[in-house]
This record gives C-alpha cells, structure tokens and sequence, in this order.
C-alpha cells in the first residue's frame, strides 16, 4: 500500500516566536521553491535557510509538501481578500466600473509573488491541495453572481450562475496564462483588453444564432 504524504501542520503557532518560526519556515520555502524548484527542496534545507533546527520544523510541519500545502491556503486566501475587498467598495457601481476594478483586483491578486503562483500552480497535483485554488475561483463566481443579481436588466445572459462562471473562469484563465508573459501583468492594455472582453459578454446586443 503506497505511503500517504501528511500535509497537514502539525499545530497552528500560537505565541508569538512560533509564528515568527512558522513564518521564517514558508518564507525560506517561497525562497528555494523559486530558485531551485520543488523536487530540489526539503526539509532539511528549508530549516537551513530559515535558520531553525529541523526538530523546531517537524513541531510544525511533517514533511516539506505540508510546508507547500499551507503556502497554498494562505496564498489562495490572500487572494480571496484582496478581491473580496475591492469588490466590496463597487457593489453598487455602474457594471462597467465594477467590471474594471474587477479585473484590477483579479490581477492585482495573480501579481502577488508571481513565480511563487506558478510554482504552486504547478506543484497542486502532486501534494492534493487543488481545493485550495478552486476556492479562490469559487469565491470569485459567487461575488460576481451576487453583484449581478442586481444588474439582470442592464445584462443579456440570465442564467447567473452560467455568467458567473464564465466571467470568473475567462478571467482566470487569462491571467494565469500571462503569468507566462509577465509584462503582460502590468500593461494597461491587457487590463483594458480584458475589460472590453467582459463587457461585451454581459452586454453586447448580437445574440449567437440569429
């Protein structure tokens, strides 16, 4: 039977010097998983480059995928409230404002450390944390469902659930895919294309098969 990998910590820090601990772990991880990649890391260079014992490591973390898994949670959450908090600010906004900081906010949250996202991205397979990323894109349908509730009669889909999920996956998609191309994250012109994008799906006249 194949040995299960734990990704779960341990325990969650409480005073003081264990988060500092804890925190000097998954920076020293954020480090070496960018400069030399996941199949490089371990445990006992992770400890190394935080400057703790690897006893002090294993109080919190029981193998280096559980150090990734909670780079992933607290990655996606970081996420969630940056957009959370934008969004927030236009939930009463005109569509094409609000769609505008909507897309601010969905790169502003890709840019967060983007080799790091990468990385991640690529290392969810591995380390069973896929849940953790699709809670950033769950989170993105539902506030954009909830804005659009509101707006049925200034949008052409109905179906909200539908435009939810392709506004929050069409935005998605593409900035990840610019992670690739990473001026692309701060070019005015992909924001504005994207923008565009958006707004003609919620509000073109043209109907498919007319």
């Amino acid at each position: 039977m194949p040995h299960r990998i734990r990704t779960k910590a341990r325990k969650i820090p409480q005073q003081e010097r264990s988060r500092i601990t804890v925190e000097a772990i998954l920076t020293a991880t954020t480090h070496i998983l960018i400069k030399e990649g996941y199949d490089t890391a371990s445990t006992n260079k992770i400890a190394e480059r935080a400057g703790v014992s690897i006893g002090s490591l294993y109080q919190y973390f029981p193998s280096k995928e559980a150090i990734v898994a909670a780079l992933i949670e607290n990655h996606a959450q970081s996420m969630i409230c940056i957009i959370e908090a934008k969004l927030e600010l236009v939930s009463d906004a005109p569509i094409e404002s609000a769609l505008c900081e909507l897309v601010k906010a969905c790169i502003q949250a890709n840019a967060i450390n983007p080799k790091l996202h990468k990385v991640l991205l690529e290392q969810v397979p591995r380390i069973g944390q896929l849940e953790k990323v699709t809670e950033v894109e769950k989170s993105l349908r539902a506030m954009i469902r909830s804005y659009l509730k509101d707006k049925c009669d200034q949008i052409q889909p109905q179906n909200l659930d539908l435009a939810a999920f392709i506004l929050a996956h069409t935005l998605e998609n593409l900035i990840h895919a610019a992670l690739g191309e990473p001026d692309f994250l701060v070019d005015e012109q992909f924001e504005q294309e994207l923008i565009a994008l958006l707004i003609r799906y919620l509000q073109s006249d043209l109907v498919v098969g007319s």
